[in-house]
């Protein structure tokens, strides 16, 4: 287990934070009541569940050509037929990840091959369980061709509570399925968009972990 990138500025500032506001009380405060010692457990407890949000554990990723791995840790709300406007404009899979506070931020590559397409878009911040969050808020959609020329998309999803999306994905790059994609801070969503001839092996409110999640075979 260790602390992502992505969470060593806040993590640091945090920390500093609350030992200028406990330094401030152990000063100022001449009468200790049991409010202050609440007071005290927060300012304490607040860094470590910022650090805790940034936390990676180690593993040992899945590499199949033929399965699609999960990009992201949390539970199934999607899984359903739909069409896909932005870059495949066809019908194909959807499956979707729900990624809650409590769960792992970091968001990796389904599969392996060549990214063709990457592009941003600003947005609302709905709740990510939102049927129209997929194409109202804000996001950024990546699709990834594999050697035998499938076509992926990637969508990851801001929501009411993640307001900074983190894409490593450069166009043109060779990329490893398992590989960090980015990072979505504080939670959200995490869209796939497959081939309809695919094989689903996932249901909704099933939970399912990056990296290590087989959610379909290709």
């Amino acid at each position: 287990m260790y602390i992502h990138k992505e969470g060593y500025k806040i993590s640091i500032i945090a920390i500093v934070v609350a030992l200028l506001i406990i330094g401030l009380m152990v000063e100022c405060i001449t009468s200790w009541h049991w409010f202050w010692y609440v007071i005290l457990g927060v300012v304490i407890v607040f860094p470590a569940i910022i650090i805790r949000f940034f936390r990676m554990p180690n593993r040992v990723l899945v590499q199949n050509p033929n399965k699609v791995i999960s990009s992201a840790d949390g539970t199934i709300v999607v899984v359903e037929q739909v069409f896909e406007s932005e870059i495949l404009k066809e019908e194909c899979l959807q499956i979707s990840t729900f990624m809650s506070p409590n769960n792992i931020h970091v968001n990796r590559y389904p599969v392996s091959g060549k990214v063709i397409y990457t592009n941003y878009h600003s947005g609302k911040y709905l709740i990510a369980k939102h049927p129209k969050s997929s194409i109202l808020n804000e996001r950024t959609t990546i699709c990834i061709e594999t050697e035998r020329g499938k076509k992926i998309v990637v969508r990851q999803i801001a929501g009411a509570l993640a307001r900074r999306i983190v894409c490593y994905a450069k166009q043109g790059e060779q990329v490893t399925q398992g590989e960090e994609l980015g990072f979505i801070k504080f939670g959200s969503r995490v869209d796939l968009f497959i081939p309809l001839d695919s094989e689903i092996h996932v249901e909704i409110e099933d939970k399912v972990k990056g990296g290590l999640s087989v959610l379909a075979t290709l």
